[in-house]
């Protein structure tokens, strides 16, 4: 009965981990490991606007980060949310809306997946 309850718990932790960040679309996954995706995404954004862009860690060894739009800050900034894959080897990659910022920033996360 202990372990049917241990793998009850394992089962719904699972499930709640591969549910995407609240208020993130999906634009999809790639095979590139996330810290490849990020910097890609930093450097389209940065060369387009000619700004500085912020990204931020969010899991150690650059498995996961967040890839904010020019002019958006942390924490809460529409921003690239670039996460190991749900699913098998890669990444999951998703859009954060916030402020009307990011109209065209889905075509650029793209073509980076």
């Amino acid at each position: 009965m202990k372990y049917l309850s241990i793998l009850a718990m394992t089962v719904a932790i699972s499930a709640c981990a591969a549910q995407p960040p609240a208020g993130v679309q999906q634009v999809g996954t790639s095979q590139k490991a996330a810290k490849a995706v990020g910097q890609c995404i930093a450097q389209k954004w940065s060369d387009k606007s000619q700004q500085q862009v912020v990204s931020q860690n969010t899991l150690a060894n650059d498995q996961a980060m967040d890839v904010y739009v020019p002019g958006q800050q942390p924490p809460s900034g529409a921003a690239a949310i670039v996460r190991p894959n749900w699913s098998g080897p890669g990444s999951w990659v998703g859009f954060r809306a916030a402020g009307g910022a990011g109209s065209d920033a889905t075509g650029d996360i793209q073509g980076c997946l």
